[in-house]
């Protein structure tokens, strides 16, 4: 599998740059057996990466994954994500207790803002590094940071810690080529980041449509789903979490990281799914 390294030291294990995701798990009870069964056979799969949220499912999400991990932690990375209005000195700490015992874990992999709220940045980032201090985060980051979001971050004290940015990004949204790879690909920048692509393969069907997509499948000897994926993981230094309820969407899924895109491939797929011309400002579902 291949990995991407969090910017936390040489001794930092590789993460799968392929994971999986949890948005939507967790809210009935007549799934939760067929979830758990879909992400143990990822992690089998080698897609040990788990992303989820205490939003998904009012924390429903979290107690799958912990049905998916149990009796094997050593293996797999968590990443869960607060709501903005929990990211206060006083709240966080609250809020990550419950993803914890939701989780039943001893410490969250990677614990993200999930989206910019009203509590200053600087005191967001002062009650992450209490977090990571007491051990109960490894590691921190933000989710759905626009190119300012995150130059206002680096400008707190310790906000250059943040490990991570979780956004939009795939062949239907490709804002982030406009301004937030550009400036994480900068040799002069001082920060190391990574990004996690959510809906890598779209919201719903409509892209998995895509004419381009279904030729390009067909002459790979793959599916839509695999080609969209292929192309977001052709990208250095991103990780993609789609996510797959089903065991059948998850062994495709797996297949997805052997996909080797030619020049011809991504030239189709640009005629097909412009990139932005000028800086666009990021979406976010």
């Amino acid at each position: 599998m291949k990995t991407v390294e969090l910017p936390d030291g040489p001794a930092e294990r590789g993460v799968p740059a392929l994971g999986q995701g949890t948005w939507n798990m967790g809210e009935t009870k007549r799934a939760h057996s067929d979830e758990v069964a879909a992400l143990r056979l990822g992690i089998d799969l080698g897609m040990t990466l788990i992303d989820t949220a205490e939003m998904y499912g009012e924390g429903g999400a979290e107690k799958v994954v912990a049905d998916a991990i149990d009796g094997q932690r050593e293996r797999v990375f968590v990443v869960t994500k607060v709501y903005p209005h929990n990211a206060s000195r006083t709240k966080l700490p609250k809020a990550c207790e419950r993803s914890l015992k939701r989780l039943r874990i001893d410490a969250i992999d990677l614990y993200l803002l999930h989206w910019r709220g009203s509590v200053p940045l600087a005191e967001t980032v002062e009650a992450f590094e209490k977090l990571r201090v007491a051990g109960k985060i490894r590691h921190w980051g933000v989710s759905n940071f626009d190119v300012d979001d995150m130059e206002d971050l680096w400008s707190v004290e310790e906000g250059a810690n943040c490990a991570a940015n979780q956004v939009l990004y795939n062949l239907e949204n490709r804002e982030i080529e406009s301004g937030l790879l550009p400036l994480y690909q900068q040799s002069t920048l001082n920060y190391q980041l990574v990004v996690m692509a959510y809906s890598p393969v779209g919201h719903g069907r409509g892209l998995l449509e895509n004419a381009t997509l279904k030729k390009i499948a067909k002459r790979r000897d793959a599916t839509p789903a695999q080609i969209a994926l292929g192309w977001v993981l052709r990208q250095p230094g991103v990780i993609a979490i789609p996510k797959a309820s089903s065991e059948k969407h998850v062994r495709d899924n797996a297949r997805s990281i052997d996909i080797e895109l030619t020049k011809v491939d991504l030239a189709d797929l640009d005629r097909a799914f412009p990139p932005p011309k000028s800086n666009q400002p990021l979406p976010m579902l």
